[in-house]
């Protein structure tokens, strides 16, 4: 059996999208915390471009970025899943859970959770060069607004359907409620915007795959009342 390394960050949303899909296809990891500002040579060695996450797969090259290992890990592995499959048979199935997949690992991050954990969390352990310091509360205020569309989005999606992008859990699912995720931990979450997004990831938290999710704590900074209550 093949043996995985994962080069990660406990609260970078594109970390935990494959951390939950890796528990979703039962697949076991070795997890080692990266910290990416750190620009450590053999990480760079893996991946130029300095970024999260990384997969290592025994015997294999580098994946580099959380859309390539969702592909990587289906290419390699989907077609023997059955039911647990995680990326439609079909094209226009595929397509769709690229297109949400996208939304969320590139316009939602883009737009509230790169910006939220960025300001909240790792401007602590960045130096002033870096862009480190006190917090921009501006960003962290148009975040805050961008979110509230996002979760209408959400809600509007799964209204029309059972999952995000039809009957089954995809990584479309996984993606959005691990950038979520991330953002509720500090508390940034107006869950009162859309009733069906809340329970949708209610659904989400309940499952297996996202108790090590849960479980993440920010040094010195408390989780929110919210974010590991599966009954929020």
């Amino acid at each position: 059996m093949s043996m995985f390394t994962l080069f990660h960050h406990p609260f970078c949303p594109h970390s935990r999208f494959i951390r939950l899909v890796l528990g979703e296809l039962g697949l076991a990891a070795h997890l080692i915390e990266e910290r990416v500002w750190e620009r450590r040579t053999d990480f760079l060695a893996l991946n130029p471009a300095g970024t999260l996450p990384v997969l290592v797969e025994e015997g294999h090259p580098a994946v580099p970025g959380a859309a390539i290992i969702a592909e990587y890990l289906d290419e390699t592995r989907g077609a023997d899943l059955g039911d647990r499959r995680l990326m439609p048979a079909d094209q226009s199935g595929r397509i769709e859970v690229r297109r949400l997949m996208s939304w969320f690992n590139d316009k939602f991050f883009a737009e509230v959770s790169g910006p939220l954990v960025t300001e909240r969390l790792y401007k602590r352990y960045l130096r002033p060069e870096q862009g480190g310091g006190a917090p921009n509360t501006e960003a962290i205020r148009a975040a805050r607004a961008n979110i509230r569309y996002h979760m209408s989005y959400i809600g509007w999606l799964v209204r029309m359907r059972n999952w995000l992008t039809g009957d089954r859990l995809t990584y479309a699912d996984l993606a959005a409620a691990a950038h979520v995720s991330a953002v509720d931990y500090f508390g940034d979450v107006p869950w009162e915007t859309d009733e069906s997004a809340k329970n949708w990831y209610a659904r989400i938290k309940s499952r297996p795959s996202f108790r090590p999710i849960l479980a993440d704590l920010a040094p010195g900074i408390q989780a929110s009342s919210t974010y590991a209550n599966l009954d929020f």
